[in-house]
């Protein structure tokens, strides 16, 4: 086992203990606190667990890599748009009449308000979105250990959700409300510390968000150079205006209908709490959001410039290790 992959066993080790004693901790014995953590969570925390909530898997993970690598800059940021504002529905439509309406799901909002054909839907459309949505999750958990811990992929899957059932099922959303507060923390400092690292010894501006710019002509540069169609900074060069606008009407309306969102706002204190909820969560993803573009655009100039320096036969460790897990292909 090399010195990385030891420290990386370290952490997990260390992270999955703390979410379990977390949950331990706080451990319930009412079905409100199991289903919405009585009610009583801060605004500042439920706004730290909804930003955990979405920036797992799908931003931790596959954010920075869809702007920079799959959509080439400019295209990603119809990604970066739209989930955030589906942040802004919630605050202004959902959130406050969701945690004032008390009951603890979606479909009992629905059913109360129009009739029991439409519980009958929001129940299946619930469904229907949780297992999709869980199925993307557990494929970044069996990815995350494949990489890192070289267990086979369905071993990874296997106890990442059993890691998650036991923290679930014995803290409740309590539990969890908690453990994504300390997962937030670990996730964001994880992000922020080597974006600043880069962006400093780079371009000399320990602020990612600023020192990105500062390579974007590179960028363009390179691009031209290697024959790979539209610069980095193009607009609409992969994705038309009116594409643009609807993936990102699609996003945000996908994004305010998560029923895992959702439900966090039956968490909050009261209607009051719940729109400051929002608010939090925006400024905590915000933190993560504007980071991922600068991670992109330092990301993709290191792949360039090091595809111009190395064959297949001398490749670093870091191509080999990508393609021992199947997120980076051979043409030919």
């Amino acid at each position: 086992m090399s010195t990385i992959q030891l420290w990386t066993l370290i952490f997990t080790v260390l992270t999955f203990s703390l979410y379990i004693y977390i949950a331990y901790a706080s451990r319930v014995k009412s079905t409100a606190d199991f289903y919405v953590a009585g009610g009583g969570i801060p605004a500042p925390a439920n706004g730290a667990a909804i930003a955990a909530d979405w920036m797992s898997a799908a931003s931790f993970i596959s954010l920075a890599g869809i702007v920079g690598l799959a959509y080439n800059g400019y295209g990603g940021s119809v990604f970066l748009m739209g989930w955030t504002g589906g942040y802004v529905l919630l605050a202004l439509l959902l959130a406050p009449y969701l945690r004032k309406f008390g009951k603890y799901t979606l479909p009992d909002f629905v059913g109360d308000r129009y009739n029991e054909t439409a519980r009958l839907i929001a129940v299946l459309a619930a469904i229907v979105v949780s297992f999709v949505y869980v199925a993307g999750q557990m494929a970044g958990v069996g990815l995350v250990f494949t990489r890192f811990l070289k267990v086979d992929t369905t071993w990874g899957v296997v106890i990442g959700m059993a890691i998650v059932f036991f923290y679930a099922v014995l803290g409740g959303m309590k539990g969890i409300t908690w453990t994504q507060v300390a997962q937030y923390t670990v996730l964001i400092i994880a992000y922020l510390i080597p974006a600043v690292a880069v962006s400093q010894k780079v371009t000399g501006v320990p602020l990612p968000q600023i020192g990105f710019g500062k390579i974007l002509d590179e960028l363009n540069g390179l691009q031209t150079d290697l024959g790979l169609g539209s610069t980095y900074t193009q607009a609409f060069g992969q994705i038309t205006m009116p594409n643009m606008i609807l993936i990102t009407a699609a996003l945000m309306f996908g994004t305010a209908g998560l029923p895992h969102v959702i439900v966090r706002f039956y968490t909050a204190k009261s209607v009051r709490a719940a729109r400051y909820s929002a608010l939090w969560a925006l400024f905590f993803i915000a933190l993560l959001y504007t980071t991922a573009p600068s991670v992109a655009a330092f990301t993709k100039l290191e792949i360039m410039q090091e595809l111009q320096s190395f064959t297949v036969a001398t490749a670093p460790d870091w191509f080999t290790t990508w393609s021992d897990v199947g997120l980076i292909t051979q043409a030919g």
